[in-house]
């Protein structure tokens, strides 16, 4: 895996593009969004498939509790919005409508964290993963690049029950070569390191691949983990990398209450407690401003992960 930043396209227009070669496989497949597909990309199905997409309007809960029915009907709704849309005013319809009679509803939160930039803390879905975790029976995914995530959404329309997807605006960096294999619950190791490990998801894989080179100039080597799927999480690849490495940080886009940090020191206090430290937000909301000025701000770039591993390898 290479230090070198290199952009694709962003996820959720990986999304919108595996939609639709997803409507070509299966007929069954159904697209409901609240008015907002040009910027969730489900235009994409919208356009090929205009007798199986449904524009709910500004009705995020009833888009919700319509892909519910599709389900029971046999079909396999993916539900688009923002993630703070679709995570924050829909939860009552997620928790009893999908999750409580485990239908085979996916959901796909656009627009997650703060990547989004200058449209504020409104519309920046900073708590959607902790919502998505505490819901029974949900899959909970988060991609970091157009590869994973083309991986991921076919692996979503793939399992029987409920999914929950974050994408992102900004263009992603490239972290995958084509070809490389996705399980729902399991990890994949992009970097093997002795010293310490990162944990990491979404946009903050590649800051972290970025901090692992800067460390191995410092001396100190980084496995980075790509732990994509935060539920179920994959406890055997944190306690092994506890045990390999005696050190964990965990970096994420997104609230330090109730994110992967969360859920991945849950499992290193039961399994192989460590050392351990957190990159993310750090109970706040974020303002608006360019992507690449709020991650300084906001602690969230490699230069801050690397004082966070410097912080927590002193702990050792």
């Amino acid at each position: 895996m290479s230090c070198k930043r290199v952009y694709g396209m962003a996820t959720r227009d990986a999304y919108g593009k595996t939609l639709v070669e997803l409507g070509k496989e299966n007929p069954n497949i159904v697209v409901l969004d609240a008015d907002l597909s040009k910027s969730t990309k489900s235009v994409l199905f919208a356009r090929e498939f205009k007798d199986r997409f449904f524009n709910m309007g500004i009705a995020e809960a009833n888009m919700v509790s319509t892909a519910a029915g599709l389900a029971t009907c046999g079909k396999i709704p993916f539900a688009s919005s923002f993630a703070s849309f679709l995570m924050c005013k829909t939860f009552d319809q997620l928790r009893m409508s999908v999750a409580n009679p485990h239908l085979n509803v996916k959901l796909i939160g656009s627009h997650g964290g703060i990547s989004i930039g200058e449209d504020g803390a409104s519309q920046m879905g900073v708590e959607d993963i902790a919502l998505a975790c505490a819901l029974p029976g949900f899959v909970v995914m988060v991609p970091a690049d157009e590869i994973a995530t083309r991986a991921l959404v076919r692996l979503a329309a793939e399992h029987a029950g409920p999914v929950y997807i974050r994408t992102g605006r900004p263009k992603a960096p490239i972290v995958y070569q084509t070809g490389v294999r996705f399980e729902i619950g399991k990890a994949n190791i992009l970097r093997e390191g002795r010293d310490i490990t990162v944990i990491a998801n979404g946009l903050l894989v590649q800051e972290a691949m970025e901090a692992a080179c800067l460390c191995r100039e410092k001396g100190i080597d980084v496995r980075v983990v790509d732990m994509h799927t935060v539920k179920p999480i994959d406890v055997d690849a944190i306690a092994q990398s506890a045990r390999t490495t005696g050190a964990i940080v965990v970096a994420e886009e997104h609230l330090l209450s109730g994110g992967l940090g969360a859920v991945v020191a849950q499992v290193v206090a039961e399994h192989s407690p460590v050392p351990m430290g957190f990159i993310g937000l750090r109970d706040t909301y974020a303002e608006s401003g360019l992507p690449e000025e709020l991650f300084k701000k906001y602690g969230l770039t490699s230069a801050h992960i690397v004082m966070e591993i410097e912080k927590t390898i002193k702990r050792k």
